[in-house]
């Protein structure tokens, strides 16, 4: 017996759930997704990747822009769901959804929990230097990300991922789990298990200033770090006042006992800057107002002086 499925869920990290749970054979009644945005430059108002999905495969779609507005409640109860499931939605559900079906609501989220509860797991198990993340289902609470536990997968972290190339591997994950996770469900093989909260991180939604780099950190981290904001927000310092996104750099135990954010070599594909401890090599990089290009790129056509300091900050205007 198929069960009458709810999803929720809005970027391209939710596609692969709900693809999965299309094929499941269970049946999907209808999905939530965020409000359609303005997106660029244009501010063209473009929806969600979720919803464009569900155009795809005409599924009905709501949009609410208050998760208690009374219409919208009054629509989500007739959908009637025995489930509710739920990845990178975006928004907290109100304790009315979360009693709402019968079976209760299940997440989807992108860390081996209880580490890295919040919006940016992905990102920041790269920041920290995990070597492996995780996908885990559980039952929603009122809490951020602090349900019982249902199934868990392990994932690695490779030494070249950024949060761009994770994502899309755990989201695969994420679906294929969630399937699981509700097939048990119908089967009654579950075993919830509760989080120990002693254990619990955080991973709070980044902001565009924590792409600021501070050099005073060691290379490792800021390796991390640029790893970990790509492709959004981005790691950046200002050179000679002018904002540069570092989008591939590496990190080296060599020290030049330099202060920390000193240009101390300019070679031909790389330039080397002190850190707190170790040297980071910049190797691809962002100038505003122009496009990626690699260091070699850049050196190609720009004269770079050894002892530049790069700022964290940009330098008071005169």
């Amino acid at each position: 017996m198929g069960m009458r499925i709810v999803f929720m869920g809005t970027p391209d990290f939710a596609v692969p759930s709900l693809e999965a749970l299309i094929k499941s054979g269970d049946e999907v009644v209808g999905v939530v997704t965020q409000p359609d945005r303005p997106k660029g430059r244009g501010q063209e108002v473009i929806p969600s990747p979720v919803k464009v999905v569900c155009q795809r495969e005409g599924i009905p779609v709501l949009q609410p822009l208050k998760m208690k507005d009374p219409a919208f409640l009054d629509a989500l109860r007739q959908w009637a769901p025995d489930v509710i499931a739920v990845t990178a939605f975006g928004r907290i559900l109100p304790p009315v959804i979360l009693t709402l079906p019968p079976h209760g609501c299940i997440n989807v989220h992108g860390s081996l929990l209880p580490k890295y509860r919040g919006a940016g797991p992905v990102q920041w198990a790269i920041i920290r230097g995990e070597r492996e993340t995780g996908i885990t289902t559980m039952f929603m609470a009122e809490g951020m990300d602090t349900g019982d536990m249902l199934l868990r997968e392990t994932v690695e972290i490779r030494p070249d991922d950024t949060a761009g190339t994770l994502a899309p591997r755990l989201a695969e994950v994420g679906g294929r789990l969630l399937v699981e996770t509700l097939r048990r469900l119908k089967a009654g093989t579950l075993v919830p298990q509760p989080q120990d909260d002693t254990q619990a991180t955080l991973a709070p939604l980044l902001k565009k200033e924590d792409g600021s780099i501070d050099w005073t950190m060691t290379a490792v981290d800021i390796a991390n770090r640029a790893r970990g904001l790509s492709p959004w927000p981005g790691a950046y310092t200002f050179v000679n006042g002018e904002r540069w996104t570092l989008w591939r750099v590496q990190a080296s135990d060599e020290s030049s006992g330099a202060a920390p954010g000193t240009v101390t070599k300019v070679g031909k594909d790389r330039v080397e800057v002190a850190t707190g401890r170790g040297t980071i090599h910049i190797m691809d990089i962002q100038p505003s107002n122009s496009r990626r290009m690699t260091m070699a790129q850049y050196l190609a056509g720009h004269r770079f002086a050894e002892g530049l300091r790069l700022q964290a900050v940009p330098p008071p205007a005169e």
